[in-house]
């Protein structure tokens, strides 16, 4: 089978999130029906569970819905997220959300590490969209049955800042501005390694790993990608960064720094682990503490959809990345 980025068949491979596949239409392509497509190249998904995904908003064309009559044009690139099915134990669930800003369009809620978004594979309830549902009963279905207001997400294991929309006409807003990339987004980073240079960006194109398809990787011909970084302090093994990025794809942070060869502290999957750093017991014994990936998304801004103000939000680091950091300065100096 072919890569994902290409016209062929997709391999089957499922990321921690759900997995996400994109095409782009050739000459022999042009004229055939969205849904239509899609089921010639998406292998043991019916028509039904196809139509539902194009429905619910899952499948993009150009970075927008679009219908399943829709006839394709050459050049076309479509992203189709394979989500689940609604779940007929979906329901709403009291678990706690921490609320950074709440008005009668849109919250702004800070994730724990650990909570994961919405539901998926092996993660049917307990997430953030079952509270959400619980917490407030207005919400935009824009994004599907099982992501109730959700414009965007956070990895299990980052913690941050995400907005979540109360209506349709808002989480149309809030997506353009994400595809417009107008929307701030800045995370904080430890990672492995001095970075020598103050500031940089790293520009690097993304897609699903050839040779290991539950991973993003660098890939020439991929998704364009971009980060900016900035050192916001050195420590003898460490470097804190402020990473912004400027588009949003799966893992771009965790990819893009390991692929500088600073990888971020604690992320197993892209090489959370340095020989320097794990010969030290006291670190080798904090990080194993810590648990999941030191990555924060602390800054969000955006426009607010209705009246245009630009708005700003900080999240403060958590108590478990404080908490390393302290013991980090104790035994790394």
């Amino acid at each position: 089978m072919n890569d994902p980025e290409t016209n062929g068949l997709p391999k089957t491979g499922i990321l921690p999130d759900n997995e996400i596949l994109t095409f782009h239409v050739s000459e022999l392509d042009a004229s055939s029906r969205l849904d239509s497509f899609l089921a010639a190249r998406i292998e043991d998904w019916s028509r039904a569970r196809l139509q539902r995904l194009i429905d619910d908003g899952d499948v993009l064309v150009n970075g927008h819905t679009s219908k399943g009559s829709y006839k394709l044009k050459t050049s076309d690139e479509i992203e189709v997220e394979l989500t689940p099915l609604p779940s007929s134990v979906f329901a709403p669930e009291d678990i706690p959300i921490d609320i950074i800003y709440e008005d009668d369009d849109l919250i702004v809620v800070n994730k724990p590490a650990g909570l994961v978004v919405h539901p998926a594979a092996g993660n049917q309830s307990g997430t953030l969209a079952n509270a959400l549902a619980f917490h407030f009963d207005r919400l935009s279905s824009k994004g599907g049955a099982i992501r109730p207001g959700l414009v965007h997400r956070l990895d299990k294991d980052t913690s941050g800042l995400l907005v979540v929309a109360k209506g349709e006409a808002v989480h149309e807003k809030l997506a353009d501005q994400f595809r417009a990339r107008e929307v701030f987004k800045s995370y904080l980073a430890l990672v492995h390694g001095v970075v020598k240079e103050d500031s940089g960006q790293i520009d690097q194109p993304l897609a699903r790993d050839p040779r290991n398809r539950t991973r993003m990787a660098v890939v020439r011909g991929g998704r364009p990608a971009l980060s900016l970084y900035r050192v916001r302090r050195r420590y003898n093994r460490f470097s804190l960064l402020d990473v912004e990025i400027k588009t949003g794809r799966t893992h771009q942070i965790r990819v893009h720094l390991a692929w500088l060869k600073h990888p971020v502290v604690a992320d197993e999957v892209y090489g959370g682990g340095r020989d320097n750093t794990m010969q030290h017991p006291k670190l080798r014994a904090a990080i194993r503490r810590l648990g999941r990936q030191f990555l924060h998304a602390e800054q969000l801004g955006f426009r607010h959809p209705s009246s245009d103000e630009p708005l700003r939000f900080t999240a403060p680091l958590p108590k478990d990345l404080t908490a390393f950091l302290s013991e980090l300065e104790s035994a790394d100096g």
